[in-house]
């Protein structure tokens, strides 16, 4: 059995104020409240922004970054997937890792490190030592969210807790958008070093205040048993699956050998893992948070939701560049407006969701992303930037609607102390199923596309009057040289047979949303949390 300790913070806390007192009569009133509310939770929102951001704002520089280093663009990928790689792995060892050290320290400290690691990134004068960097960069920003989201659990009462997932899913929806046109705009304008270097005042400053407002909470902290089978396991099974994902389209998935042996590496690892888990007494990972039922079936919709929503964010900018034929400034800009609405809803959504069932905004976000879903199965090639920014802004409503309820009811009936652990679980799943998102629909896109061009050519014949006067036409058009009109046509054939593609998989899509509603509705209220022992006096 670990030991346990307690480390009590220095300074003194503010003194109670009789409103303060009463609502801690009514129970609703958190363990500690720190001197400056607003700015502390800025803080932790503002480094948990700059660690979603870094998840995308690599993208779009790394045709740069390759160059400059001198490295083909396959070989500049591992800057994407290094990162990947190790935050998957650090993420679920988040409620480990709080027991051991607490939640403000490990903030503070994951904070500081990531401020390091990005700093080494910006003055990276070599591609192997990038990559290092950006693992050590992925491996402990693993944390920050997910204690991100336990700290503002906690420093917020009961009755408002609501406001706290509105905000800190705010940060999630508009990070991510954030990240490739701000990754842009800084690699063409300055170079593509700062895009890691501005990390560094924003880390020391949200760790300095954190460290600073929050230096008097108390903190519960344990010597638990290290599980090195439960670590080494989920090392092996987690980085091989990620790898997988990662590279499974470059290398043909398992027409590649090295596919099939990192696939057989993560099944067996990971059986392992799950069995080895459920078995101890002190797991690295507690795989017993899904007795809850709300957090079981809730962690199911929001990776699920989550995987069909990460597949429209890769979906529509791919499209808009590769078949309609936009720059990536412009593929942005019809992206961005699915950030308006979460943004201007954020502080109606917290305060008047806990006042109504939590199943019933999961519910209209399914239902709007569905909506929007088929509305773009019905898109075409020369569909105007006005309809596709539409069907964007349209999205914003679902997402609005989606992240805060689905986090409040997944963590509804875990106690306090099983909130870091339930939170870097559930982020782990959703991150996974992201990765399997990016893979499964790229696949998928592309083979749909291989598949209707084949269907689309068959109609080039000499049996199709019309298809042969056309190619006559254009033959003509080039001195008798039938290539170039073939040439012409083949290129239109496929763009066609991509839109088909594109159009298929939101179908699909829409279909999906759908079928989650009757999970979400599988949880009970009252969608409030435990009380219970934890960090901070809780």
């Amino acid at each position: 059995m670990p030991e346990a300790t307690t480390l009590p913070g220095k300074g003194t806390s503010p003194p109670a104020q009789p409103a303060a007192l009463s609502a801690a009569a009514r129970g609703d009133a958190p363990a500690f409240v720190p001197r400056n509310f607003g700015l502390t939770v800025f803080a932790l929102c503002l480094a948990t922004f700059m660690q979603v951001l870094d998840t995308t704002i690599a993208n779009v520089s790394l045709p740069t970054i390759a160059g400059n280093l001198g490295v083909s663009m396959s070989q500049g990928t591992w800057v994407i997937t290094s990162f990947a790689v190790s935050n998957a792995i650090f993420l679920p060892l988040t409620g480990f890792l709080t027991r051991r050290f607490g939640e403000v320290r490990l903030f503070i400290w994951a904070t500081l490190l990531f401020s390091l690691a990005s700093f080494l990134c910006g003055i990276a004068t070599h591609m192997t030592e990038l990559i290092i960097f950006r693992a050590l960069q992925g491996a402990v920003a693993g944390p920050m969210y997910p204690i991100t989201q336990s700290l503002l659990y906690s420093l917020f009462p009961p009755s408002k807790r609501g406001m706290a997932m509105a905000i800190l899913a705010m940060v999630t929806v508009v990070a991510p958008i954030a990240g490739p046109l701000l990754g842009g705009w800084i690699t063409e304008s300055y170079s593509w070093e700062w895009i890691f270097i501005i990390n560094v005042p924003i880390g020391i400053f949200s760790s300095f205040v954190v460290a600073w407002q929050m230096r008097s909470r108390a903190a519960s902290t344990e010597r638990p048993k290290i599980d090195y089978v439960g670590l080494l396991t989920l090392v092996l099974g987690v980085g091989a699956l990620q790898l997988v994902l990662d590279l499974g389209n470059e290398h043909d998935w398992f027409a590649s050998g090295t596919i099939i042996w990192l696939t057989a590496l993560s099944v067996v690892s990971l059986l392992v893992f799950l069995i080895w888990e459920l078995t101890q007494d002190d797991p690295i990972v507690d795989l017993r948070l899904f007795r809850h039922r709300n957090f079981r079936n809730g962690t199911a919709a929001l990776v699920v939701a989550y995987a069909a929503f990460f597949s429209i964010g890769l979906l529509v900018p791919l499209w808009l560049q590769r078949t309609v034929g936009y720059t990536s400034i412009w593929a942005g800009m019809a992206a961005a407006p699915i950030g308006i609405l979460p943004i201007l809803l954020t502080p109606f959504i917290g305060k008047y969701a806990v006042k109504t069932d939590l199943r019933l905004l999961a519910t209209g976000a399914f239902i709007v992303m569905s909506v929007t879903s088929f509305i773009r199965s019905g898109f075409f090639i020369g569909i105007d930037f006005f309809h596709i920014a539409a069907a964007q802004f349209l999205l914003g409503l679902g997402v609005a609607l989606f992240f805060m309820p689905m986090m409040t009811i997944l963590l509804s009936d875990l106690t306090l102390k099983e909130i870091p652990a339930g939170s870097g679980l559930s982020t782990f799943l959703r991150t996974l199923g992201g990765s399997f998102s990016a893979s499964i629909t790229t696949y998928v896109w592309e083979k749909r596309a291989v598949v209707h061009h084949a269907h689309l050519a068959e109609h080039i014949s000499p049996s199709n009057p019309q298809a042969m006067q056309t190619l006559e036409q254009l033959s003509q058009a080039n001195g008798g040289d039938p290539a170039p009109g073939l040439a012409l046509i083949n290129q239109l054939i496929t763009q066609q047979a991509y839109q088909i593609s594109f159009n298929e998989l939101f179908h699909v899509l829409g279909w999906l949303f759908l079928l989650l509603i009757p999970l979400v509705w599988m949880t009970k209220p009252p969608f409030s949390a435990k009380h219970g022992g934890g960090d901070g006096g809780h």
